[in-house]
């Protein structure tokens, strides 16, 4: 059955093309298995919460008639402004508006939320600008820069909340601007369009513009919402839309709630807070973990902006997924908010979740896979300016800045063909990662470091997961020992600066370029022969071994202007003395990457990697491999073209020119 909607229909209506609904919601309640809702162009102002599911074979649709024509609000009209004191304006709101929720005296806060708790989940809006909400009053008349914006020019615009009885009072600074004559709208609502409980899964949302909600805090064992989510479910697909403008996430694939974990260290502080993430994945499995009932998402061709925790966030909800072609920028650029869950896309668990074809910058990071990046494939992206700005100062509780960070996971995590030029190509205190056929500007970065801490004076080990094979059950725990990393055939170039020549890989601001930093880690043979193969084995004798380094794998990569060269590179490039240029350029919507290098090869050439090249992750044995189990060959480079006998470092099967199309902005 179809159902329409239509904001300009008279109320009462019964979704008929006649007599369409005027809320999606209305939709919402009746919509079953097979059916779709068709919503007309308009500004829906409301909260849509699905109550029935769909299946694999009949989804759920919801499509806007015109693309990005049907635009989902947490936003209400922010009118009645008065004159306060030179460009700040004063307004009123009675707190009935808000119902349970007043986004006015909640504040984002939570686990892993290292900045000031301060801000709360309510924004003010003068069109789709977010304001900055200042602690004081006297900081909202003053209207300064804030040296930690990366939007400086931005942060001038300053609103500031308090509470008179019933009503909630808004000042906001203009800087000049007539409020009753402008665009200002406020976040009133948590959600624009998620259900409310777990297990609505097999929809499709297809075509909306969602902006402006008051979303919450998400660390990883808390409840994650976000503007769009499917909520501990299976199947959705969210497509063609435009996210924009939440106070914390944009898309959440995130966790359900779990009243018994939920901000466990934040609420009662006795566990570490790595137990109580160990505890949450072990419970999740009682609450239906599942490969049959939870993740298998996509996410595709979606622009997805100006969010201040992140784009799409998930803690184990979002295994088995695929994001793909989506253009996600402008993440946490205000600083306002600050803490370990913040970047373009967080996920937590990310088991054969593949990430690929997206444009991802001016985040502040830009793909942070945390935890059991188990079967994770980051393939075939464009990364860049994912580092603070020069000139801004870093904020209070903010984390640091890389194209790809991979944190305490075991591994298999494959990352291939990718464009990465900011600042640190991928931050790696891990194991079991493969970097392939990557053209990299930036650096490695906490190597053999970013795990344990030293506590009472002794080794607290962070113990994290690792999985049965392509499931999600759980295998087994251990600590990261470093190593079991593989680097094939990639492109390094020195295009940075180096600023501190005494600084080392285990920061995370690092400028040195190259593999280097690998010589730590053994080779497979100087490894392998500790273990006393033939003989019967002596366990006191092997655990000084069984607690050591893992080894590395470094062959067929290409360095150019000075980026350093591991002792361990077999049929490596060094071309030192030769000035290699990559860089990135943008003409209406359209980025071209502008480079020398594929000439500088001088018919240097690679071997075809493949599954069997890059064996096994250690920890969970698992193969570097699709997650149907078939293997990976890299015939295929960064635009899906055939490497063909011709095999070159770097993510391009080759270039006959210096300048070359890699990215198209496609939507508004």
């Amino acid at each position: 059955m179809i159902y329409y909607v239509d904001i300009n229909a008279a109320e009462h209506g019964n979704g008929s093309k006649d007599k369409p609904f005027a809320r999606i919601n209305d939709a919402a309640q009746v919509a079953v298995a097979g059916d779709e809702v068709l919503v007309a162009p308009g500004i829906y102002r409301e909260y849509v919460n699905p109550q029935n599911a769909g299946t694999e074979d009949q989804r759920i649709v919801y499509k806007s008639m015109q693309p990005l024509g049907a635009v989902i609000t947490g936003a209400e009209p922010l009118t009645g402004w008065k004159p306060y004191e030179g460009d700040v304006w004063v307004t009123r709101v009675n707190n009935e508006l808000f119902g349970a929720y007043n986004p006015y005296t909640t504040y984002v806060c939570g686990d892993w939320y290292f900045a000031p708790t301060v801000r709360h989940t309510g924004a003010v809006f003068l069109g789709d600008q977010m304001l900055y909400e200042t602690v004081t009053l006297e900081e909202c008349v003053a209207g300064q820069v804030d040296p930690c914006s990366w939007t400086p020019e931005e942060s001038i615009y300053k609103w500031f909340t308090e509470q008179d009885g019933n009503e909630t009072v808004i000042y906001a600074n203009f800087q000049g601007k007539d409020p009753n004559r402008e665009d200002v709208e406020f976040s009133v609502r948590r959600n624009c369009f998620m259900p409310d409980r777990t297990g609505v899964g097999f929809i499709t949302l297809s075509g909306f513009n969602v902006r402006k909600a008051a979303t919450t805090w998400a660390p990883p064992a808390a409840y994650q919402d976000g503007m769009v989510g499917p909520h501990w479910s299976r199947g959705w697909i969210i497509e063609d839309c435009e996210i924009s403008n939440s106070k914390c996430c944009g898309i959440s694939l995130g966790k359900y709630l779990d009243p018994e974990n939920d901000m466990y260290f934040y609420t009662k502080h006795v566990k570490s807070p790595t137990q109580m993430e160990r505890d949450a994945v072990c419970r999740g499995q009682y609450h239906g973990w599942l490969k049959e009932k939870v993740g298998g998402h996509i996410v595709r061709r979606c622009n997805i902006h100006h969010c201040e925790q992140t784009g799409i966030v998930g803690r184990m909800g979002g295994v088995f997924s695929l994001i793909e072609d989506c253009h996600i920028h402008h993440i946490c650029n205000s600083q306002q908010l600050g803490g370990a869950e913040t970047a373009g896309i967080k996920l937590h668990a990310a088991i054969d979740v593949t990430i690929r074809r997206n444009h991802l910058h001016h985040c502040i990071i830009g793909v942070w896979c945390d935890w059991q990046a188990q079967g994770s494939r980051i393939s075939g992206n464009l990364m860049h300016d994912n580092h603070r700005p020069e000139g801004v100062q870093p904020a209070k509780g903010a984390m640091f800045s890389c194209d790809v960070f991979i944190e305490v996971s075991h591994g298999p995590t494959l990352i291939d063909n990718n464009i990465l030029l900011s600042k640190s190509s991928v931050s790696m205190p891990s194991e079991g990662i493969a970097c392939v056929h990557n053209l990299m500007l930036g650096s490695f970065t906490l190597i053999n470091a970013g795990v344990d801490s030293i506590v009472n004076g002794q080794r607290e080990p962070r113990y994290t997961p690792y999985h049965i094979r392509h499931r999600t059950e759980v295998a087994g725990f251990m600590t990261i020992l470093h190593g079991d990393d593989r680097i094939y055939n990639n492109i390094f170039i020195q295009h940075y600066p180096v600023t501190d020549k005494s600084n080392t890989a285990q920061n995370n601001d690092y400028e040195v370029v190259g593999t280097a930093s690998l010589d730590i880690f053994p080779t497979y043979d100087e490894w392998i022969s500790h273990f006393m193969m033939g003989q019967e084995p002596d366990m006191r004798a092997l655990a000084t071994y069984h607690f050591g380094h893992l080894p590395v794998w470094v062959k067929g990569n290409a360095y150019f202007g000075g980026a350093s060269v591991s002792k361990h590179e077999e049929h490596g490039l060094i071309r030192a003395d030769v000035k290699a240029r990559a860089e990135l350029t943008e003409k209406d919507g359209k980025y071209y990457l502008n480079t020398n290098v594929y000439s500088l090869l001088e018919g240097f050439r690679n071997e075809l990697i493949n599954t069997e090249t890059l064996g096994l992750a250690f920890e969970p044995e698992q193969r570097f491999e699709n997650p149907d189990e078939t293997p990976i060959v890299f015939d295929e480079d960064y635009f899906g073209e055939r490497r063909g006998d011709t095999i070159l470092p770097g993510p391009f099967a080759g270039l006959t020119g210096e300048k070359v199309k890699v990215a198209e902005f496609r939507m508004a």
